[in-house]
C-alpha cells in the first residue's frame, strides 16, 4: 500500500487526468450493458471510488509542516463517507432489481443510517463544528492547525543565534576594555553556539494534543447559541434518513414525506441562522462562524432546489412545466434539440432517489 501511495503522489498530475478521462468514459459503456443498469452503475461507483481513494493519498501528502505538527485520525471517516456516497446509487439500483420498487427502501434506509452514524461521530470528534460538505470536507478551522501555526511562526519569528540584541551589544562595548568584560563575552559566545549546534532541543517543544470538548461542556461555554447550533446541525444531519423512513412508509406518492422533510430543513436551517445573528448581535462572542461554515449555510439552502426534482410535485408540477417548455423550443433547431436531451436527463435523474435526496 505505502507502494502505491509513493507512486499516485509522485505522479499525482497523471493520476488525476486519468481519473478524469476513466470517469467521462463511463459515460459509452458498450450497448450490451444497456439493458441491465447494475452494470454501468457498479462501473461507475467503482471507478467514483478509486478516484476519491487516489484524491485522498494526493490531499494527504505529508509536508513539513504536518510531519511536526500534526496529528492525523487513525480513521479517516471523511473517506469512508464518501467513497458511501460513490456505492449508494449502485445500492439503491441492486436494491430495485432484487427486491422490487417497494422493498428497496429498506437497503436505503440502512445506507442513510450508516451515514448518519458516521456524521454524528465526525460532529463529535471535531468539537462540535460545522459539517463542510456534509462531512466530506474537513473544517480547517481547528484548534490544532491553529495551534500549529502560531507554533511554526513563533519559530520563524525567533531570532537566531546570530543576531545580538541592543542590549548585548551594549554590554558588549561596555566590558570590552576590561578582563571581566572579555570573560562575559566569552560566556556570551558559547551560550550561542550551543544553541546553534543543538537546535532541535530547543526549537521542537513537545506538541500538546487538543482535547476536544464533551457536548456539555460545549453547550455551557457557548450558552443558548451554541444550543442553537448543535440542533440545528443534528436535524441536518437526521433529515435524509426520517425522510427515507417516511418514503418507505407512505410512498413516493404521498406529499407527507415531502413536507415533513421541507419542514426539517427550515427549521434546521433557521435555527442555525438564530445562532448566527446571536454572533453578529454580539450576545456570544464564543460561538463564532468562518467564511467555510458561511458559505456551507448558502450550499444547504441551494440544495433545496432539490425538492422541485422530488415527488409528487415533480410528476404533479415541475415535468409538466419541462414538457410544456419543451414543446415551447422544439421548432427552435439548436435550442430544441438541447432541451429535448437536458429534459430526458432530468427525468431519468429524478428516478433516483440517490440523485435527489441531497445526503
Amino acid at each position: 500500500m505505502e507502494v502505491y501511495k509513493g507512486w499516485i503522489r509522485r505522479n499525482k498530475g497523471f493520476v488525476r487526468q486519468l481519473d478524469s478521462l476513466v470517469n467521462n468514459l463511463t459515460w459509452f459503456l458498450p450497448d450490451e450493458f444497456a439493458e441491465s443498469e447494475i452494470v454501468p452503475e457498479a462501473v461507475s461507483s467503482l471507478v467514483g471510488m478509486i478516484t476519491t481513494v487516489n484524491e485522498y493519498i494526493i490531499e494527504t501528502t505529508p509536508t513539513e509542516v504536518h510531519t511536526r505538527c500534526a496529528v492525523s485520525s487513525s480513521i479517516p471517516l471523511s473517506l469512508c463517507l464518501t467513497l458511501l456516497k460513490d456505492l449508494e446509487t449502485s445500492i439503491e439500483v441492486v436494491a430495485e432489481q432484487l427486491y422490487g420498487e417497494k422493498n428497496k427502501w429498506n437497503l436505503i434506509a440502512i445506507s442513510e443510517a450508516v451515514k448518519v452514524c458516521i456524521r454524528l461521530v465526525i460532529f463529535r470528534k471535531t468539537g462540535y463544528k460545522m459539517l463542510l460538505q456534509g462531512g466530506e470536507t474537513e473544517n480547517a478551522e481547528n484548534d490544532s492547525d491553529s495551534s500549529c501555526s502560531q507554533e511554526m511562526k513563533r519559530r520563524i519569528d525567533k531570532p537566531t543565534g546570530n543576531e545580538e540584541s541592543g542590549t548585548t551589544k551594549t554590554l558588549h562595548l561596555q566590558n570590552s576594555e576590561n578582563l571581566e568584560g572579555r570573560a562575559i563575552s566569552a560566556l556570551s559566545s558559547f551560550g550561542k553556539n550551543a544553541s546553534m549546534q543543538q537546535p532541535q532541543a530547543i526549537m521542537e517543544p513537545p506538541i500538546k494534543l487538543v482535547e476536544r470538548p464533551s457536548l456539555w461542556t460545549f453547550l455551557s461555554e457557548k450558552g443558548v447559541p451554541g444550543g442553537f447550533f448543535v440542533t440545528g446541525e443534528v436535524l441536518f444531519i437526521i433529515r435524509p434518513l426520517v425522510y427515507v423512513l417516511l418514503m418507505r412508509k407512505y410512498g413516493t406518492r404521498s406529499w407527507f414525506p415531502w413536507c415533513v422533510s421541507l419542514a426539517v430543513d427550515l427549521i434546521g436551517n433557521s435555527i442555525v441562522s438564530v445562532a448566527l445573528m446571536c454572533q453578529h448581535s454580539g450576545k456570544n462572542q464564543q460561538l463564532q462562524y468562518c467564511d467555510s461554515e458561511k458559505d456551507e449555510l448558502k450550499r444547504r439552502r441551494m440544495l433545496w432546489a432539490l425538492y422541485l426534482m422530488r415527488d409528487p410535485l415533480f410528476t404533479k408540477y415541475t415535468r409538466r412545466k419541462l414538457e410544456s417548455t419543451q414543446r415551447l423550443v422544439q421548432t427552435v433547431p439548436i435550442l430544441g434539440f438541447v432541451a429535448e436531451k437536458l429534459i430526458e436527463i432530468l427525468i431519468g435523474v429524478q428516478t433516483r432517489f440517490t440523485y435527489t435526496s441531497g445526503s
